[in-house]
């Protein structure tokens, strides 16, 4: 984990951050989970909200895996602001490719979102997790989220377990 730096996204990522999306979520539909990005038990999940171009890149986060002086973009983490509500973000999306699972790049993304977004006065962040990822429910729970409900998303026909962390 110590060959992994987390940066800004930039332009140039996007392709880069698509190949990781891309994986994620094909991965999901192999195991029958439609577009959740991954099956029971297996990494953090998110819902999807649009595409990477309809939110600002400045707070997408990138962790590269620096080998042999190259480097590969492995994962990435985006939030954004919840409409009408000032101190909240929400966690859009938090990916990485599988083979970095368990190896802290996740939690290292999301404590350097939260302190990202506590800079621009965010006070909570909220997610949305598929409610059988047992791997992402525990996730998220063991870094202080709490449950604060329950929905049905019925474009993807599957529970979800809203979750919300004061910052």
């Amino acid at each position: 984990m110590n060959d992994v730096t987390i940066r800004a996204a930039k332009p140039d990522d996007a392709t880069a951050i698509r190949r990781v999306a891309r994986g994620v979520v094909a991965r999901g539909l192999r195991r029958g989970r439609g577009g959740s990005g991954g099956g029971r038990g297996r990494g953090p999940v998110v819902r999807h909200r649009g595409t990477p171009r309809e939110h600002d890149a400045g707070r997408r986060r990138v962790p590269r895996r620096d080998r042999e002086g190259g480097g590969s973009i492995v994962g990435f983490v985006h939030v954004a602001p919840i409409t009408g509500e000032d101190d909240a973000f929400d966690l859009v999306r938090i990916y990485l490719v599988p083979e970095e699972w368990g190896a802290g790049v996740g939690t290292r993304l999301l404590d350097h979102a939260e302190a990202r977004i506590r800079e621009r006065g965010a006070e909570r962040l909220r997610l949305t997790v598929v409610a059988d990822n047992d791997r992402g429910v525990g996730f998220y729970e063991s870094r202080g989220f709490e449950r604060i409900g329950e929905r049905e998303d019925a474009a993807l026909g599957v529970q979800e377990y809203v979750y919300e962390k004061e910052l």
